[in-house]
């Protein structure tokens, strides 16, 4: 059963990565660079300390800190425990598909692009919630975009996408629930 999965999985990851095109790669590329967003978080700081001030934006500082060094840490417990090769690292892959990243990494199974933009979504989203009730939405859909880049330019399968994004959205429920009984705690008081 898991063999017909993965190869599913590869399958999927073929016809999506092929739906690619020269004049598009830029873009995908842009998209997948971890530094492309860092206007997008200033930003979303920025609404956090409009709506929350100072005392309440550094612990969502913190908290967010603490989000990404779980997801990332975790996900790299993931890779090294199931050592799945990434596709663009597969002999008999590279060939029928395009890889356009800069590097192609070692394993792949989730993906860490997938699991930190949802986490940053999912927490950003339901924090602003109260403020900007459409946000979030706007958020997953960004979360998705950056998660497609990762199978566009041929480092991920669809299932590490999938697994990092659910993965993703997990954290970013539990360190909203951390930040929101923080808050309480310490700013509320």
């Amino acid at each position: 059963m898991i063999e017909k999965l993965l190869e599913r999985d590869t399958e999927l990851f073929l016809f999506l990565n092929n739906l690619g095109s020269q004049p598009w790669d830029n873009l995908w590329l842009i998209i997948t660079n971890k530094l492309t967003f860092i206007p997008l978080y200033a930003i979303l700081l920025f609404l956090l300390y409009k709506k929350y001030g100072l005392k309440s934006l550094l612990i969502f500082v913190v908290v967010v800190a603490l989000m990404i060094t779980f997801t990332d840490q975790i996900t790299n417990v993931f890779k090294r425990g199931f050592q799945r090769s990434r596709p663009c690292g597969e002999d008999n892959l590279i060939d029928q598909m395009r890889f356009i990243a800069v590097r192609c990494g070692k394993y792949g199974f989730f993906s860490g692009h997938s699991s930190n933009s949802m986490a940053a979504a999912v927490f950003a989203g339901l924090i602003l919630k109260q403020y900007y009730k459409y946000l979030i939405f706007i958020l997953l859909f960004w979360s998705l975009v950056v998660a497609y880049s990762r199978i566009y330019v041929g480092v991920h399968y669809p299932l590490d996408i999938v697994c990092g994004l659910v993965f993703g959205a997990i954290s970013g429920f539990l360190f909203y629930k951390l930040a929101k009984y923080l808050l309480k705690r310490f700013v509320s008081s």
